[in-house]
């Protein structure tokens, strides 16, 4: 039976950082986003919210600025080599995020099977973001259920790699997590848990694992 290996992206992929982190250094605005991550993450602010006020702060942002954010990024290392080795093995990897879907799709481009996030306009914007289309905990675990059913698995066939509270509702539904780089309230929830910059490392704690 094929396994599936869902991958959070900001601090689990990223080391350390968010995606709207590194597109707002772009624009030299990083202090602004760090805040906006702090009052997410302490449960100040909703996933809505958030977007809503990244989308006003990256009102100059340019495919350009994401580019360069996306290059320029602090990524775990080896995450091509462990996405190569999950699909030789005949099972499957995705991405799913709460940040930007324009970012986040682009890892596509690195061997993921699929990659989700919140539903942005196209940038430039012109548009304000959809609340219905911003991700959250719980719609982490109603993707991964879509995804089990594209790819013919189970959720008993699921492995998830993640860091924050954004993650708790997929550790909870799936038999094998790994807490990437997580606070201690993700940890104690997790099957195992990986300290460090190599994904391969993460990879290999659960590389055989049923």
């Amino acid at each position: 039976m094929s396994r599936l290996h869902l991958f959070d992206l900001d601090g689990t992929l990223l080391y350390g950082t968010s995606s709207p982190v590194e597109i707002s250094r772009q624009l030299g605005l990083e202090a602004e986003a760090v805040a906006l991550d702090q009052a997410i993450s302490t449960g100040l602010i909703e996933p809505p919210e958030y977007a809503a006020r990244v989308r006003e702060l990256w009102a100059e942002l340019t495919e350009a600025h994401v580019a360069a954010a996306f290059e320029g990024a602090p990524w775990l290392a080896r995450i091509r080599d462990v996405w190569e080795e999950i699909r030789e093995n005949g099972d499957y990897c995705a991405v799913i995020s709460l940040s930007p879907s324009f970012f986040v799709e682009r890892l596509t481009t690195w061997g993921a099977h699929a990659a989700y996030g919140s539903r942005f306009p196209a940038v430039p914007f012109t548009e304000p973001v959809d609340p219905a289309g911003v991700l959250s905990a719980a719609a982490k675990v109603l993707i991964a259920d879509r995804l089990c059913e594209e790819f013919g698995v189970s959720r008993a066939d699921c492995v998830a790699y993640g860091d924050s509270s954004s993650d708790k509702d997929l550790f909870g539904t799936v038999p094998v997590s790994v807490a990437v780089n997580a606070d201690s309230h993700l940890s104690g929830l997790a099957t195992h848990a990986y300290t460090g910059r190599d994904l391969w490392d993460a990879y290999e704690l659960v590389r055989h694992a049923r």
